[in-house]
């Protein structure tokens, strides 16, 4: 089985986040059912199907009890698992429209990733500490202003393009370019934050950008195709794309993250003997780290995704970027 298991999708083997997204080529051709049954379900979450991190990864005490940290932990992942559910309702019309059936196998298996990734990140919160049987009802408490405020103007503006238009190409774009593409660097420093600290939730961030890797790379494959074979729709792509990042510059995401950050700032002071010299990128230990800091790298690889995504595509980089930035 083992030799069954794509490269991209083993948990050894496959890159990191940002680099599997900028260098990987993958097709919906490719990653259809077959693909997932085999590398996903049997690779990637082989002893990890359940929570999202293997038996012997387990959470620290410290985590479990009353903090800063603990609080920065809860409403990140309540957060990211908020908007995966929110994510996995959008998706069931990409299923409805897809042109094809790759595109129909493909956005199915993006389902079920989107519906497990909301369910590990609710069943983390259960491991923390948070009740059980009140979950769902806390979850939406907590996030109910960041629901408001961020995730219902997303919701609105993807449903438009996907539901009420049937656009599935500009719906690609929307999830992929505008969507993921701005939270998966979020993601991928999600995963570097919390590898030092808790061996559980390092394990469940790198099971998702596994996943984002693929949502990612098979979506900018299905939109370079697409504006290869209907050179006509590229101006209504580019429109999107425009749109998109209006929206994004209007969202109060900012905010939210830098709340959390700070709170982890706080909790990892407290406990920066279990950190020591780690490294959270290159020659910077994440101690030595601000808020500020940590948002605005993840700010600068989405613009280094955006590069090499929209290079790919064969689309202008410019597009992407803010008006405020003189383009």
């Amino acid at each position: 089985m083992t030799g069954s298991v794509a490269p991209e999708a083993d948990w050894d083997k496959a890159p990191g986040l940002l680099d599997g997204a900028k260098d990987l080529t993958l097709g919906p051709e490719e990653c259809n059912l077959a693909y997932w049954f085999t590398s996903v379900a049997q690779g990637t979450l082989r002893d990890r199907g359940e929570t999202g991190h293997h038996v012997n990864a387990t959470v620290p005490a410290f985590l479990k009890e009353p903090g800063p940290l603990r609080d920065a932990l809860v409403l990140e992942f309540g957060f990211r698992g908020l908007s995966e559910e929110i994510a996995t309702r959008l998706l069931g019309h990409y299923v409805a429209i897809a042109p094809g059936v790759p595109e129909l196998e493909f956005y199915a298996t993006q389902l079920i990733d989107e519906a497990r990734h909301a369910r590990v990140f609710r069943n983390h919160l259960v491991e923390l500490g948070m009740p059980a049987g009140t979950l769902l009802k806390d979850i939406d408490e907590m996030a109910a202003d960041y629901r408001k405020r961020v995730l219902d103007p997303v919701v609105d503006f993807t449903l438009d393009i996907v539901r009420d238009q049937a656009d599935f190409p500009g719906g690609v774009a929307v999830f992929a370019i505008v969507i993921e593409g701005a939270l998966a660097p979020a993601a991928e420093l999600s995963e570097r934050k919390w590898t030092p600290l808790s061996p559980a939730t390092g394990e469940i961030s790198r099971g998702t950008a596994i996943d984002e890797i693929r949502h990612l790379t098979v979506a900018s494959t299905i939109l370079r195709d697409h504006a290869v074979e209907h050179p006509e729709y590229r101006p209504r792509l580019l429109e999107i794309l425009r749109a998109g990042v209006r929206l994004w510059d209007e969202i109060p995401d900012r905010e939210f993250v830098i709340h959390r950050e700070e709170l982890f700032q706080e909790g990892m002071a407290q406990h920066a003997d279990k950190i020591g010299d780690y490294e959270i990128w290159p020659g910077v230990r994440m101690l030595d780290t601000t808020p500020e800091q940590r948002y605005d790298m993840a700010e600068r690889w989405t613009d280094e995704m955006a590069e090499s995504r929209m290079a790919y595509m064969g689309l202008p980089l410019d597009v992407l970027s803010s008006p405020e930035a003189g383009t």
